[in-house]
This record gives C-alpha cells, structure tokens and sequence, in this order.
C-alpha cells in the first residue's frame, strides 16, 4: 500500500466505525496520531507498538481508575466487548513477541526472510489500526 491508501485505510475505518463522538484524553489523541504517522510512513514494527500503547493508555484513563494494573489485567478488568477483549489480547500477544524476545542473538529467521516478516508486519499493522480504533470508538456518543 502507497501512503495515500494507507491515509484512506485509516478514513475508512474512522467512517466503518465512528458513528457518533468519541472522546479521549489528549495523550491518548496523542499517540493515535503518532501511530497513524507510523502506519503510514510504512513502520509496521511501530504502528503495532504504539497502537498497543494508545489502547493501553485509552484503557488506563477510562477505566483503570488511576490504579497501576498490568495491561493484560487492565484488559480482562475492562467493561468491553467480549470480541474486543479477545482482539486487544491478541494484539498484546504478538507485539510481546517483538517487544520481549527472549532470545535475540539468534537471528537466523529474520536474516533468512525477512520478505515474509514484513509482510506478516504490515498485515498486523493494519489489523492494530483496527483493534485501536475499535478501542477509542468502543463509548461513543450518539
């Protein structure tokens, strides 16, 4: 995808899924903004880090009540959509597969093809733009 089908990814799914206002605070506006630029510049890696950072920080000033809960804990505790739920852990799952790599001296894998990653990225990538925006859209007003 180019940049411009990137940016008309991302309107189609602010129009598929804000159906009325969505309010959030400006930190959360913050990196949905910074992980839309990330998307669209083409860093999937990034996009699927900071989409999970803004569900986490969504989340925490929607319902963590200003208590330090684990994001995973803060997910399960979460008065969501079941099929939310599920998606937000999935999310979490993979980028801890990046983020927390228990072994990263061995590198065999991404050297050998590193075609296959980026194509499994930037699906995931599109799919964290989704999950996000069903997040921040999950309370809307009407």
């Amino acid at each position: 995808m180019n940049k411009e089908a990137k940016w008309a990814f991302i309107t189609a799914l602010d129009d598929e899924l804000l159906k009325g206002g969505a309010t959030m605070t400006e930190w959360c506006a913050f990196i949905v903004r910074d992980c839309d630029y990330a998307f669209v510049g083409g860093a999937n890696l990034a996009t699927v880090i900071t989409a999970t950072a803004a569900i986490e920080t969504y989340l925490r000033a929607e319902y963590a009540g200003g208590k330090r809960i684990r994001l995973v804990d803060l997910v399960d505790s979460a008065p969501i959509e079941r099929g939310l739920r599920d998606d937000i852990h999935k999310l979490r799952k993979y980028r801890n597969t990046w983020v927390h790599v228990a072994m990263p001296e061995d590198d065999e894998e991404i050297l050998q093809n590193p075609e296959a990653n980026e194509e499994q990225l930037e699906e995931w990538a599109k799919l964290a733009q989704r999950i996000l925006r069903r997040t921040i859209y999950e309370n809307q007003s009407l």
